[in-house]
């Protein structure tokens, strides 16, 4: 039986059946990562040790009868970014000297355990996520499995990579930017942000700390059922979140089956401030025209911003600096100056950005709180509108790797400047606002390379995205074969 092509809930019901035992599963997918990894670089470290002992604590619940939840002895991935298991470490991204031991467990791991799933190691990504890119110097580049040359697109790389590669069906993201539908889009994956408030985010000691903008914890999956399966036991009510909110009781799996007959669709390439690349900009276009079989329309749309693509990527990356330079400042406190004492660990561009937070006067926080409410505007006047936003994931195909640890995206495009860390991405208007959105895969370039359509809704109507996604992916299924197949 070939596993990794199973889906998670596929996977999950073979174990539950007695078909295939826990422990025969971890060991196969041991045998696949470790074969596949060193030419991926998509996990920074394994712990099969300790998967393997809660395989066999599963064996044993499976002899009792117990419940053992829909994706039992499923092997998941966990990101290397901020702390998501207890008793295990993370690098902040690629930064030998903020390795720590995670104090606590992340929302995505504690949902997947509560479904039966086991955690086997760690994905790569850039130093505190701070691109679209996957690459940090201490690890490397996460490669594209459709294409070694390529990158594998962040800041989730790690993560999508291996679901790619059928190195595991399920793995860990978080999304302050994209950083889920990014890499899913480059890696030919769906990858799923749920709207703010549905999935509890617990920061201490500044419960607001991710919030400008909106980040995310979430999975990235081959299949949009496993990923309806994840939110069903990540979504949930925690009152130590300012923002959580009780919907109560929802089953995705079965929401995502709704039909969207009558829905009226709107279709942007470039949300009228993006330059986009004409092959990606045709992909998405054609992929979107299937959604018609299912009796939905699908219209094009423009945008009432004001500012241009640059000023918003660029108001991202001074947003998103506010809690690293909080972070940086307090850690002088505690003795460690990483910009004096360890600078060749971090980016310059990260330096660059942080810096500038630091500079920032209570004029520039007006300033990004203004263009905020600009983006939320523009987006809810289509919103009144029609039910969803089609866009581009990304401007443009997977970028080739650097040599230096530091992968970016393009420069120009077009004749164009872009902002290289998250200017070829269209995903950051919904972190600024809160709306839930997906990158199902689109297509192929000409080259071999995926390409994703983002699928953008109502704040709160998580399920209409999930139901929107599990529609194409019946109408155009994205099984592709060549991770599956392609010698690394």
């Amino acid at each position: 039986m070939e596993l990794e092509k199973l889906s998670g809930v596929e996977l999950g019901k073979e174990v539950r059946s007695g078909r295939i035992t826990p422990t025969e599963v971890i060991r196969y997918f041991q045998e696949r990562i470790e074969k596949r990894n060193p030419s991926l670089n998509a996990f920074t470290y394994t712990k099969f040790d300790d998967a393997f002992s809660e395989a066999k604590a599963l064996e044993e619940k499976l002899l009792r009868h117990e419940e053992v939840g829909p994706l039992a002895g499923v092997p998941v991935g966990l990101k290397d970014f901020l702390p998501s298991k207890k008793g295990w470490t993370n690098s902040h991204g690629g930064v030998k000297s903020l390795i720590r031991i995670d104090p606590e467990d992340s929302m995505f791991y504690i949902a997947a355990r509560e479904a039966g799933a086991i955690a086997v190691g760690k994905t790569n990504a850039p130093a505190f996520a701070m691109r679209g890119t996957c690459d940090n110097y201490l690890y490397g580049p996460t490669r594209n499995p459709f294409d070694t040359r390529y990158n594998s697109g962040g800041s989730s790389g790690g993560s999508a990579a291996a679901v790619a590669d059928g190195m595991l069906p399920i793995s860990e993201g978080s999304d302050g930017g994209g950083s889920i539908r990014i890499p899913s889009a480059w890696c030919g994956c769906f990858g799923f942000k749920a709207s703010v408030g549905t999935i509890p985010s617990i920061c201490r000691p500044d419960g607001w700390t991710a919030t400008h903008p909106y980040c995310f914890n979430g999975a990235i999956t081959r299949t949009v059922e496993d990923s309806a399966v994840m939110l069903n036991y990540m979504a949930r009510y925690n009152p130590r979140d300012p923002l959580s909110l009780d919907h109560g009781k929802r089953d995705f799996t079965e929401l995502m089956k709704k039909p969207i007959r009558n829905w009226k669709i709107a279709f942007t390439t470039d949300f009228d401030v993006f330059t986009v690349d004409p092959e990606v900009a045709s992909i998405v276009k054609d992929a979107a025209r299937k959604l018609e079989a299912a009796g939905a329309s699908i219209e094009p749309v423009h945008f009432s911003f004001q500012h241009t693509q640059n000023e918003f990527a660029e108001l991202w990356c001074r947003s998103i600096s506010i809690d690293t330079a909080i972070d940086m400042e307090l850690w002088k406190k505690e003795g460690l100056d990483l910009v004096k004492d360890h600078r060749e660990e971090l980016p310059e561009e990260f330096i660059y950005w942080n810096e500038l937070a630091l500079r920032s006067t209570v004029m520039d926080y007006r300033y990004f709180n203004e263009l905020r409410t600009e983006m939320l505007d523009a987006m809810q006047d289509i919103f009144d509108t029609y039910d969803i936003i089609l866009s581009p994931v990304t401007i443009c195909p997977p970028v080739l790797n650097a040599k230096d640890g530091n992968t970016r995206g393009p420069l120009e495009m077009n004749g164009r400047k872009i902002e290289p860390l998250i200017g070829f991405c269209e995903t950051f208007f919904s972190n600024f606002t809160g709306n839930p959105a997906a990158s199902v895969p689109a297509g192929l370039t000409e080259e071999g390379l995926p390409v994703g359509m983002q699928i953008i809704g109502k704040k709160f109507r998580d399920e209409d995205v999930l139901a929107v996604a599990k529609t194409f992916e019946d109408i155009a299924p994205w099984g592709y074969e060549i991770p599956f197949g392609r010698k690394v």
